[in-house]
């Protein structure tokens, strides 16, 4: 499949990754055109530290009400994240140039990552048939994923609500940790 071309047929279905398995690696470019991987989130942040829990959420586009209310909160819980030795990560099929703008715009501290060819969310099983006002297309369900430090999904969260979800994933996180 040619770069930045993203599969529309349900040949690419795939179930979401259950809590227990190994959360696949990925090597994405973020808003700001550094590649990351799964692997360099979960590291330690600075020597000495414990590693790291990650919070990867995907998301179905940048600047839509939904996505723009996720981010938000996200971006306002993220210190509390942060105190629990958790990274934040966005992740959506739009391409850098729109996570750039869409981060600058909400004063998102952290990462967004461009999954233009639908790579990692087909990896994680996101990628499915959707309905909207009764037509069918291919998309990103919104989903969470919270992996531990062992790079394992801890829990997920399936078609996600927006509206204080945050807040759900902190608590679980904080309950995960204790």
């Amino acid at each position: 499949m040619p770069s930045g071309s993203v599969p529309d047929d349900d040949q690419s279905f795939k179930p979401p990754i259950e809590p227990g398995q190994p959360a696949p690696d990925f090597h994405l470019p973020d808003q700001t055109g550094r590649w990351v991987r799964l692997r360099d989130l979960l590291a330690p942040s600075r020597a000495g530290s414990a590693r790291r829990w990650v919070v990867l959420y995907f998301y179905p586009r940048d600047n839509t009400p939904g996505c723009t209310t996720e981010a938000c909160g996200f971006r306002d819980r993220h210190s509390d994240f942060k105190r629990q030795g958790a990274v934040v990560v966005g992740l959506s099929t739009d391409g850098e140039a729109s996570h750039a703008k869409f981060a600058h715009k909400l004063a998102l501290p952290f990462t967004l990552l461009a999954d233009v060819d639908a790579q990692a969310a087909m990896a994680y099983g996101v990628w499915q048939q959707k309905k909207l006002y009764g037509k069918a297309f291919v998309g990103i369900v919104r989903t969470t994923f919270l992996i531990d430090p062992q790079g394992r999904v801890a829990h997920r969260w399936d078609r996600v609500k927006s509206q204080d979800h945050e807040a759900e994933v902190l608590a679980k996180l904080r309950e995960m940790r204790d």
